[in-house]
């Protein structure tokens, strides 16, 4: 079933309206949805909604309640990636990839090696945050993670908004995520913040690691494949959210 963010003010006892322009088009317009069709929907507070289309007008569309439970889409800590944007399909797939595998939020970082300019990537960010909005609905996310502006890691590792930050790296390292979560088994604590830092194309210069070295900053390896930027930021959450499921069960 088609899914879709709504906020609870339009939600009652037995009805849902559907205002928002966006969604009227999407559902009306591009779907062509007809009444008696079922739909998901889900609020701000990360309620989902199960519903049939009963009518729509001009400017809205009312949906019959047929049943609510809370979403169980969504991780217990939050995830963070910061990552050193790559050109065009390649940095849409890690967009896409993210969002599906949980992350609350993208910080795209300037590192040493960084394939795009600053300028281009300060123009890029309103989008990418489309591909997340439209990511989280065809996953049905039970919210919508957030695109932050361009920073760079000394400002994001200084900023004391994180309770742990690793880095992936494709040298120097011989300690694996497992290794680290042994010793660190509060990382997946409910709303523990963890960011992931993963670095471009070209990898991470020799004075970002010194970097990651004098501050402390754990760098993990992925193994002894040299992986494509986009596979390791695949790779690396996907690793993550399999030891989450993994330490919750054990």
């Amino acid at each position: 079933m088609p899914h879709f963010f709504i906020k609870s003010e339009n939600i009652s006892e037995k009805l849902i309206t559907i205002k928002d322009p966006d969604n009227y088009r999407h559902i009306a317009k591009s779907l062509r949805a007809k009444n008696g069709e079922k739909i998901l929907l889900i609020d701000e507070n990360k309620i989902q909604y199960e519903g049939e289309i009963t009518d729509i007008t001009s400017k809205e569309i009312l949906v019959k309640r047929i049943k609510s439970y809370p979403s169980k889409r969504y991780l217990n800590f939050k995830l963070y990636l910061a990552q050193s944007p790559l050109r065009s399909d390649a940095q849409t797939t890690i967009i896409e990839k993210a969002t599906e595998l949980g992350v609350d939020g993208i910080y795209p970082i300037y590192t040493d090696n960084c394939a795009l300019n600053k300028t281009v990537i300060n123009k890029k960010t309103e989008k990418w945050q489309k591909t997340m909005y439209e990511a989280s609905k065809q996953c049905e996310r039970a919210e919508i993670p957030k695109c932050f502006e361009l920073t760079d890691i000394k400002t994001l590792s200084e900023s004391g908004d994180f309770d742990y930050i690793i880095a992936f790296c494709e040298r120097n390292t011989d300690t694996t995520l497992r290794k680290f979560i042994e010793t660190n088994n509060k990382i997946f604590t409910k709303n523990s913040k963890l960011l992931v830092i993963i670095g471009p194309e070209g990898g991470f210069s020799q004075r970002e690691f010194d970097y990651f070295k004098n501050n402390k900053i754990p760098m993990l390896t992925l193994g002894n494949l040299i992986l494509k930027a986009e596979t390791a930021v695949i790779t690396a959450l996907g690793n993550l959210v399999y030891e989450y499921n993994y330490s919750r069960k054990n």
